[in-house]
């Protein structure tokens, strides 16, 4: 990659004369991200695989959640181990790990000879999805210059919105190739994790894990791949300066009083991401279109034109992260969630024409992908203090989890008592209450070092703006 250092085009360096290498910072950001692309695969597939399972499966309400559900179970589990594992033996070989997990749990759907199997293959593709989202905007965000490091952390968000939109086109064209055909659709997450398992080879370890961990020498090393003189000498500074003596970090250490406002904020956004209702449009989105009257091929048509939304909205989301900041954006997507879903909800109650469907859920997929997707992943990743990091983003991560899997499980269920619509008034509820959260806790961190937003977060006191 190209070595040449290069101011942030966003906001002046931190430090006076710091210089970035901006080519290797994103190319790196990029690798790691891939871990997001395995989320977005596996998330997206069971969307155009739901239709085939239910025949081959003859799933019921019930065995259909959690069928889906399955997969944040395995979540929770990888976010477990993920936590510790990073902290104590660093974020490159827990990405590797969880590339390794999700190609072998990918075959093992691709050939599973009954539900049990399958389900059980879909829980350990969790654990690689649920390793992978924590650990790659973790390691993304410790790699990154504070004037960058929202959009390089919504690159997680972006491959996991290519990783959708891909599969969503692979899954539309493959549709007519036969009942069992669910199985090639599940067998080809293998190829992006294997490709994500030989870029792993050429990633640096995080510089900010290799100093906590006394290793000065080596974390010196690789910031000096990724900035100037200035950049290293004033990163390993407050690296060390944050980093407090003892043994590694129990998972009682994020219920410090210290660190107590930093997880509050974490997981009530992490399990707002998913309550939010959002998720249920990606992972049903035959159900939905299906209620509005529209045909098979219809339905697997608008996961794709989900996909494309989804996609753009992001990239518009990396270009006002750094610029307008983390808080307007998740103010903008509560607010615009809670009004989209009141007009969704009415739609399908009145069973309106697929078209006018179509139109309000690509506008709420919109403003999702602009907002709580990828801002949501970029706070978990850098309002954490330093030392315990991993195992903090481990627990927000797995309340996440936790709340996708009460969200699709309860979904079929809620849906069959009453009505597709009626699920959609109670996420508006649950956004307008995201709303008034996010306008009294969440404080702003964009242009910030992760060592000053520790400052900021764990000082109890005023909410500042």
């Amino acid at each position: 990659m190209a070595s040449n250092f290069n101011s942030s085009p966003v906001a002046p360096p931190a430090v006076t004369g710091a210089a970035y290498n901006t080519a290797y910072i994103v190319g790196i950001a990029f690798i790691s991200a891939l871990g997001g692309y395995l989320f977005g695969f596996d998330f997206a597939v069971i969307s155009g695989a739901l239709p085939f399972l239910r025949v081959a499966f003859g799933l019921n309400a019930w065995w259909e959640g959690f069928l889906t559900g399955s997969l944040a179970l395995g979540c929770i589990a990888g976010c477990l181990v993920a936590g510790r594992l990073a902290d104590r033996y660093g974020r490159r070989p827990g990405l590797m790990l969880a590339a390794g997990i999700f190609a072998a749990s990918s075959l093992g759907m691709a050939f599973a000879p009954s539900l049990g199997v399958f389900v059980v293959m879909r829980f350990l593709a969790g654990i690689g999805v649920g390793m992978a989202s924590m650990l790659s905007p973790l390691y993304i965000a410790e790699i990154s210059p504070a004037a960058v490091r929202g959009r390089n952390v919504a690159i997680n968000q972006l491959t996991i919105v290519l990783g959708i939109l891909v599969t969503n086109v692979v899954n539309y064209a493959l549709s007519d190739n036969g009942p069992d055909v669910w199985r090639l659709m599940f067998g080809l997450g293998a190829v992006p994790a294997a490709l994500f398992l030989l870029g792993l080879v050429w990633l640096p370890e995080s510089p900010r894990w290799l100093a906590t961990t006394g290793q000065v020498a080596q974390a010196r090393a690789v910031l000096g791949k990724l900035g100037n003189a200035p950049f290293v000498d004033a990163t390993l500074r407050d690296i060390t300066a944050a980093v407090p003596g003892g043994p590694a970090p129990a998972f009682r250490a994020v219920l410090a009083r210290s660190v107590r406002p930093a997880m509050v904020v974490g997981i009530t956004l992490a399990v707002f991401q998913q309550l939010c209702g959002i998720n249920v449009v990606f992972n049903y989105t035959s159900t939905i279109f299906a209620a509005a009257g529209a045909t098979l091929d219809r339905q697997l048509l608008e996961t794709v034109g989900i996909g494309v939304v989804n996609l753009a909205f992001t990239l518009v989301a990396m270009l006002l992260v750094d610029r307008l900041g983390r808080r307007p954006l998740l103010l903008f997507g509560s607010l615009g969630l809670a009004v989209l879903y009141l007009v969704l909800a009415f739609l399908l109650q009145r069973h309106a024409a697929p078209g006018l469907v179509s139109v309000v859920v690509l506008l709420a997929i919109g403003t999702y992908g602009l907002s709580l997707a990828p801002v949501t992943w970029v706070l978990i990743s850098e309002i954490f203090p330093n030392h315990i990091r991993g195992v903090a983003a481990s627990v927000a991560t797995v309340s996440l989890w936790g709340a996708y899997f009460v969200l699709v499980f309860t979904f079929p269920i809620l849906a069959q008592a009453i009505g597709t619509y009626g699920p959609f008034y109670l996420y508006a509820g649950i956004c307008l209450l995201g709303f008034l959260f996010i306008r009294a806790r969440v404080k702003e961190t964009k242009g910030q070092t992760l060592e000053q937003l520790e400052q900021r977060y764990t000082q109890p006191g005023p909410e500042g703006r």
